[in-house]
């Protein structure tokens, strides 16, 4: 069987281009038994791929040069000889695997895999019951300790992590602000996702006023999904106490200097201030009981999502792409 596959062509220097990816085609080898043909269905795109696409030191192995892209996802079974699976199944990575090759067919191992309830749309694997919104809940209920009364503030709002974030804030009786790129998103913050008020970053020179418009009573909470002078602003609007998930650093992603900014140990010492940095894997032992919850909040009617879908295994690259500009609102996936 003959199928595509998208490799990294090469280690980009900042903002990855078209000479960074690669398509080839390749033939599939036979099924052995207890393996299992798969087609994908959707990938997942998500931030942190950029700093994947490196090979500095981290918390996650590099891509390979040459080899395939990978990401979540979910696939449909054409083809088993592992009794566990049948043709028609929708399985994600499972035991020990977290990730498809960037291809439109693959061999898996049948250890190496998970069935999902079909019942279920499955692109909420990829986002909401996922990695984004499990990143959500472990970020905020374990880091950011909210209380009823608080004030939470979050960047990079409307995206995966930040929508459910902030609606998990909500529930638990905290004043919610976002950040965001653009006036439509400022306004789906709070028109459809119960934000109290929400800052347009984008063309905003006054950014500190604006977060001390928005947050009159200070930042008890901070999650910080996208860094740089986004979260410059926040900091200085600190109350004491204050907690900062640290998710992510998108604004800096593919810089190709060390950032100098405003050195923000004196205000963690002056205002008592818990700063903590942290990956989903840290609470891999937890997954079961975030989706648990997450399930319930949705079910109930309690958290709302969203997702960016972009059709084509050819657009895989664009849609990586487009998380740095800013293009997706909630989780952006690509349906293959």
């Amino acid at each position: 069987m003959k199928i595509q596959q998208i490799l990294l062509n090469e280690r980009p220097e900042g903002l990855p281009a078209a000479d960074t990816f690669k398509t080839v085609d390749v033939e599939l080898p036979d099924l052995r038994n207890g393996e299992v043909l798969l087609q994908p269905l959707y990938f997942s795109v998500d931030p942190y791929m950029r700093g994947r696409m490196s090979d500095a030191r981290s918390y996650i192995p590099p891509f390979k040069v040459q080899q395939p892209i990978e990401s979540g996802g979910v696939a449909t079974v054409v083809e088993s000889k592992d009794t566990r699976f049948a043709a028609g199944d929708l399985v994600m990575p499972g035991g020990g695997k977290n990730f498809f090759p960037w291809a439109t067919g693959f061999v898996f191992s049948g250890d190496h895999l998970r069935k999902i309830d079909a019942s279920i749309p499955p692109s909420y694997y990829l986002g909401v019951l996922g990695m984004p919104g499990l990143t959500a809940y472990f970020g905020l209920m374990d880091i950011g300790k909210p209380k009823a009364g608080e004030t939470v503030v979050i960047s990079g709002a409307a995206g995966a992590v930040g929508l459910v974030a902030g609606q998990i804030a909500k529930i638990l009786g905290c004043r919610v602000v976002g950040i965001a790129g653009g006036e439509e998103k400022v306004k789906l913050l709070t028109s459809d996702f119960n934000f109290d008020a929400a800052i347009n970053y984008k063309g905003n020179t006054h950014l500190a006023e604006a977060v001390a418009a928005a947050c009159p009573n200070g930042v008890d909470i901070y999650f910080d999904n996208v860094g740089g002078e986004i979260s410059d602003a926040v900091m200085e609007h600190l109350n004491f106490f204050a907690r900062i998930p640290v998710c992510g650093q998108i604004a800096l992603y593919n810089s190709t200097e060390v950032p100098i900014g405003p050195r923000i140990q004196p205000t963690l010492i002056k205002f008592s201030v818990l700063m903590q940095g942290f990956t989903i894997g840290n609470y891999a032992h937890r997954y079961l009981e975030g989706m648990q919850q997450l399930g319930e909040w949705i079910r109930a009617g309690k958290i709302k999502y969203t997702e960016t879908v972009i059709e084509g295994f050819d657009q895989l690259p664009t849609a990586l792409l487009g998380l740095f500009s800013g293009q997706n609102s909630g989780k952006m996936i690509v349906k293959v």
